[in-house]
Formats: C-alpha cells, structure tokens, sequence
C-alpha cells in the first residue's frame, strides 16, 4: 500500500525533469493523503502535460460515489483485471509527482504492537516517478472530476522488513514508456516491478506524521530510529478498499 507520499522541492525541479510545458507553482506537500489534491503528468496529443487531480479513482462507470470505497492503490498483478482499473491501464496512465513516501513498520504483536514510521525517499534525491492510472468522472450534475490511483508491486528487499508491498517506482528509460498509451497493457505492466535495492533510503521519522492534519517541511526529516519493541513483523494491508477494484 501507498497512502501517503510527499512532494517538496520546487515546481521547476518536476518540470525540467518531466518536461511539461505548464508553469504551475504549486506549493510544497509533505503529508499527502487519499482524497485530496495531488500533482501528476500525463500525456495528451503526443505531449506531456501537468494536472491536478484527486487522489482516490472513480470509474468512469460510477454512478454515485457516495460509499464508494477509495481507490488510492491499485496493485499491478490485477490491475487488467478489475473493471475499476483495466480501462485505465489501456489508455490512461499517468505519473504522481512526488519526492518520497511515507511507511509504516509494525514492531511487537498483539496489544502491545507499535508503529514506526519512516520517510521512503531516492538515495540521489531525484524525483521518485510513482506510476499511477487515471479516470474522468462525470456527475449526473455536469461536474467532472479527473482521479487517479498510485500503482503497486510486491516490495523490493529494503521495503520488505517494513510492508509486503510498495509503490511503483519507474525507472527513467520507462517514463516514456508508461505514459504512451500506444503501448500495450502487458508490456505497461512489465515496466511495474520491484525497484532496485540501491535506489532507495529509509529513514525514520517523527510521529507527527501520523496525523495528516501535520503538513510541513520537517515531517519527512530523519530522526533517530527506537529501539524495536519486539520481533518486526512487516505491515500487512490493513484495509482492502485501497487495491480491491
């Protein structure tokens, strides 16, 4: 599961790197969370283009959203088949702009079980290209929403002491690539996979972040890690309504 990320170095950094032709100046993000607002790139008419969009995908089928679970994951071994995600995996995938994501290790069992959180960032401190897929919604009302879900892998080596999955991570040849649509799904999903160990660094990180009414620069910064209360257990996903549709 992916349920926050964090976006913090200055808008032209994701422009140079993406090649957008937008200007947007948007502030930075450092507890994102489903349901909201979140920057992403897509490509439209053989360019790439920047949007803002809501974190959490509604099909195009939706009737109502009202109930309906949020959709911020989508796991990438299911993905052509679920009704909520295939049509996206065929036509319109997108990118989550982002620096880094937040995850939570479980220490202990039982009662006496504790949560530690740490900052997943690129070792480099490049751009982390999330992959994600897109859908238009449309209201019985004419209101339109664009939304969109992170797409997720198994987790590489380095995440798996912490959760069993993790965000799907591209590598910058398969950018390109995941944002054609002429590509096909298959070859799509190929480019969904565990990241290279080497890529990435954990850090721990205060507790603060475990309330998304925090939102600021000194949420993802490094602290010094707790002893583990007991025997890590990896965290499971806790909530099947991220990546069930």
């Amino acid at each position: 599961m992916c349920g926050r990320f964090f976006i913090g170095q200055p808008p032209e950094v994701y422009r140079a790197f993406y090649g957008y032709p937008e200007q947007p100046n948007f502030p930075g993000r450092f507890n994102l969370a489903p349901t909201q607002p979140v920057p992403v790139v897509l490509r439209e008419s053989g360019e790439r283009h920047f949007r803002l969009m809501r974190w959490g995908l509604w099909p195009a089928w939706l009737k109502d959203p009202a109930g309906f679970p949020v959709l911020f994951n989508a796991r990438i071994e299911s993905a052509a088949e679920k009704p909520a995600f295939r049509g996206a995996l065929r036509h319109r995938r997108c990118i989550f702009l982002a620096d880094g994501f937040y995850e939570w290790r479980r220490d202990g069992a039982g009662k006496t079980a504790t949560k530690t959180p740490f900052a997943v960032r690129r070792a480099d401190g490049a751009p982390m290209a999330l992959a994600g897929l897109w859908e238009p919604w449309m209201g019985a009302d004419g209101s339109e929403v664009d939304t969109a879900a992170i797409v997720t892998c198994s987790a590489n080596g380095t995440l798996s002491a912490i959760h069993e999955r993790m965000p799907a991570i591209l590598a910058p040849e398969a950018i390109a690539p995941w944002l054609d649509a002429a590509v096909d799904a298959p070859e799509a999903a190929r480019l969904c996979r565990p990241c290279p160990d080497a890529w990435l660094r954990l850090d721990p990180v205060g507790d603060r972040v475990n309330s998304v009414r925090n939102d600021d620069a000194g949420l993802p910064e490094p602290v010094a890690p707790a002893p583990p209360a007991g025997r890590i257990v990896p965290a499971r996903s806790e909530s099947v309504q991220g990546e069930l549709f």
